[in-house]
């Protein structure tokens, strides 16, 4: 094998649980075992990816010792800043930092990277090989200045190398071969910018000073919720996939498969008005945090924009979404090359809903000025005009009048009726929240007592866990716990639950385990007094995960595999927020 075949070889795809995410609000990437970045687009999340091995594309940044060693990593506590660690053969230990400059600049990403040698002399290589719109454009002329910088062109891209000045070109990629020794950091910074490089190349020092400093203000102590350390890593992940414009895209990623070679692929870099609300709201139960008041502003200025033609996802800035496509790559083993999404063409009724539920979390905090109360006047309305219309649902499935749907408005209207509102538009909302939850009680109840998917559906599912966690109806009502029970009898196995019966084949073997859903059973549990089985849930899917701590949609009990986009935010919002109600007796409201 020749040098350029074991090159791209050691870039080929990891298993998920191998990456770690590096982000700072406005873009992100995967960093892989062989300390490569092997995912990153930019200028922004839903741009052309400049480093697209991922997905058996070209364009790499990577960085590791030369010789035999084993990797590991951990993250800086409180922060997305990612430390690959090798231990080598010859030498000891070394690892290096790695981050994106924090907060983000929405033109210009900075990539910093520092090598720490712990024990003695280690020889590294790096390799810088970018190709943008996911590699249909080669890198232009590169080429190194008197300071010893190199700069070059990507499409509309510019790119500025610094601290490599004895870089060598070779076949259009650089490559560094750098000896760490203890006691004596070496600094990397990339920039990639969709504007001119004007102003000097940042000080390394002074770049990863602020950046900590910053990390410290964003993320909250969380000392009070259940498993803090996790809680706040969770809340780190949903921060640094926040921009701002308040937006938090669903993942990092797109077309990571649910399922090999089933087609269940699809873009996630973008922001679901559902998944915004349910990190909102997650953060509510554990404090008036910012990312709170981001959602609010994200969604506000979403239903201030459409109204009742609220769409399912938007880009970061609040765009459409383009319909998807195909970009000529192999696609991660298993799945596709998509990007884009269809979901701009679905009604999702839960979505108004939940922005409710969401508006309501804010103002019981105090956190909801003029424009969020203008919100959810638009909202309300939006529901009362259009709650018995059929929808996709939260699954993103066929129109039908689903269950989740209609009883999920309920909630959000008697949330909103009860955060302060007006007692005139309080006793509507509350008159308007009974009516749908009659209605829905003639189609939606299974001859047992417990919900069912939708009149034309007996079965269960476990979006019909949330109606009651939102206030839709009490603990207590026999609906709600037959709900529950049934649910834990059909749909869950060793403590992992999944969404619904997609046929008659093995749960397992239809999709994987919904992480997210798991996260619901412990809240669910716990609201019915069952905190031993609260607890079990919980634990058993906050380590659903790899050595990085991130969580995607799906887990694959029988490979012990995660499955789907990476990270997934919905599924670090729950962690949060079940992390902080079962650290207390459950609200009653």
């Amino acid at each position: 094998m020749n040098d350029d075949e074991q090159h791209h070889l050691s870039y080929r795809p990891h298993a998920l649980r191998d990456y770690a995410l590096v982000a700072d609000g406005e873009r992100g990437a995967l960093v892989g075992p062989h300390g490569e970045f092997a995912w990153m687009c930019a200028p922004r999340w839903d741009s052309g990816a400049v480093f697209s091995a991922l997905i058996g594309g070209p364009g790499v940044y990577a960085l590791a010792p030369a010789g035999t060693c084993v990797r590991s990593g951990y993250y800086e506590e409180g922060s997305l800043i990612w430390r690959s660690r090798w231990i080598t053969r010859e030498n000891g230990v070394v690892e290096c930092r790695e981050a994106l400059a924090f907060p983000g600049d929405r033109h210009r990403a900075v990539v910093l990277r520092r090598v720490l040698a712990q024990d003695g002399p280690v020889d590294l290589r790096a390799v810088l090989e970018p190709a943008g719109e996911f590699g249909q454009q080669a890198v232009g002329e590169l080429r190194r200045d008197q300071d010893g910088v190199w700069h070059g062109r990507v499409g509309e891209l510019r790119l500025r190398w610094s601290g490599a000045p004895d870089a060598r070109l070779r076949d259009g990629r650089l490559e560094l071969d750098l000896r760490a020794r203890p006691g004596t950091p070496r600094d990397l910074v990339l920039e990639i910018s969709d504007r001119p490089l004007d102003e000097p190349p940042p000080d390394p020092e002074r770049a990863w000073r602020a950046t900590e400093a910053a990390w410290r203000d964003a993320v909250p102590d969380l000392s009070h919720v259940l498993a803090p350390r996790d809680a706040r890593h969770s809340y780190a992940v949903m921060r640094g996939l926040t921009g701002s414009a308040g937006g938090m895209v669903a993942a990092a990623t797109t077309s990571l498969p649910e399922r090999a070679e089933e087609g269940r692929n699809y873009d996630y870099r973008y922001v679901w008005i559902r998944d915004q609300c349910y990190a909102g709201q997650a953060v509510a139960a554990a404090g008036p945090y910012p990312l709170l008041d981001d959602a609010v502003r994200f969604v506000a200025a979403r239903l201030g924009q459409d109204g009742p033609g609220l769409v399912p996802a938007y880009t970061v800035d609040g765009s459409p979404i383009p319909d998807q496509r195909r970009i000529d790559l192999p696609g991660y083993p298993g799945g596709f090359d998509l990007v884009g999404n269809h979901v701009s063409g679905q009604f999702q009724l839960d979505a108004l809903g939940e922005s409710l539920l969401l508006l309501a979390a804010a103002a019981r905090h105090d956190r909801l000025d003029p424009e969020g109360w203008k919100a959810v006047l638009i909202a309300a309305d939006a529901v009362e005009k259009r709650w018995q219309e059929p929808d996709a649902g939260v699954w993103e499935l066929g129109p039908r009048a689903w269950t989740h749907s209609r009883l999920i408005c309920a909630a959000g209207l008697r949330a909103a009726a009860g955060a302060g509102a007006p007692a005139d538009r309080a006793a509507r909302w509350n008159a308007l929240a009974d009516a749908v939850m009659a209605d829905t009680g003639r189609s939606g109840l299974h001859t047992t007592g417990r919900w069912r998917r939708a009149a034309d559906d007996d079965g269960l599912d476990a979006a019909l866990l949330f109606p009651a966690l939102r206030g839709a109806l009490p603990a207590d009502d026999p609906r709600t716990v037959a709900t529950l029970d049934g649910y834990l009898a059909e749909l869950t196995d060793d403590h992992f639950a999944y969404r619904f019966r997609h046929d008659e084949r093995p749960l397992e073997q239809a999709e994987g385990a919904f992480v997210m859903c798991g996260f619901a059973v412990a809240m669910a549990e716990h609201q019915q007094g069952r905190t031993g089985s609260a607890y079990r849930w919980f634990e058993r899917n906050r380590a659903a995960c790899g050595p990085a701590g991130l969580l995607s949609e799906e887990y694959d009990i029988a490979q012990r595999e995660m499955r789907g986009n990476l990270p997934q935010a919905f599924v670090h919002a729950l962690l949060l927020e079940s992390a902080a109600r079962l650290a207390e007796p459950w609200p009653v409201r």
